[in-house]
């Protein structure tokens, strides 16, 4: 699992280049897969969200723009230098754009909210920066309320027959063209290895299953590579 306090010191490091890589890297499907993960969460109809590893704020935006009825939304974090930046896009928004968004900072292995707190609790590849999944699952759950939904989107493990062209392009292109990008090639080192080592979407399943959700759902995305769960409690 990875270690907490070195991870936090590499996004804080590659936070002000942190979207445009995402981009880069992506080739802009990373937009699409936000907009998956909206609409699934739309189709709950939550009152309130919180947006687990939050990072610089992107799916909290797209929550706030793509929700139909007015829904508080939370964006948490633990590394403040990514927060800062999503509070810079905020600000830069305006100040009525995303009032229903506020940031503050938090940890996933020891959430700061009450028991059965939030309708819904998103996590946008997020969750495989945990140390301890089955413990940040298990926060995830206390927090919402009874009937709550868990919305995941993650990297998976792609499809055999594109697997080979994926790992190419993990360990050769990706970390050559975030080290142009963002000037930190290791960084994205540590985002192959732990895309390469991180479980299908049936074995992520059955890791969420085993924290006390009901009715997991998995959708695979982009031949694969992305895959997104969605879990009542």
């Amino acid at each position: 699992m990875p270690d907490p306090a070195a991870v936090n010191s590499m996004f804080g490091r590659i936070a002000r280049r942190y979207d445009l890589a995402n981009r880069l890297l992506s080739g802009g499907t990373d937009v699409w897969w936000r907009r998956c993960l909206v609409a699934a969460v739309r189709r709950s109809a939550p009152r309130d969200v919180l947006d687990l590893a939050t990072g610089s704020g992107d799916v909290a935006f797209a929550l706030s723009r793509g929700l139909e009825a007015p829904v508080s939304i939370v964006g948490m974090d633990f590394c403040q230098p990514m927060l800062d930046q999503a509070e810079l896009k905020k600000s830069a928004a305006g100040p009525d754009r995303y009032a229903n968004v506020t940031f503050r900072p938090g940890d996933g292995l020891a959430l700061p909210l009450p028991d059965e707190s939030v309708d819904a609790v998103t996590i946008a590849f997020g969750l495989r920066n945990l140390a301890d999944r089955p413990r940040g699952l298990r926060e995830m759950r206390r927090v919402l309320r009874p009937g709550g939904r868990l919305f995941v989107l993650e990297f998976s493990q792609p499809h055999a027959w594109f697997r080979p062209v994926y790992l190419f392009y993990l360990r050769t292109i990706l970390p050559t063209l975030a080290g142009w990008t963002t000037g930190d090639r290791a960084a994205y080192v540590y985002l192959n290895e732990t895309i390469e080592s991180f479980p299908g979407r049936a074995a992520l399943a059955e890791e969420i299953r085993a924290a006390g959700f009901a009715k997991v759902e998995a959708r695979a995305l982009t031949f694969c590579i992305v895959a997104l769960h969605e879990a009542r409690k």
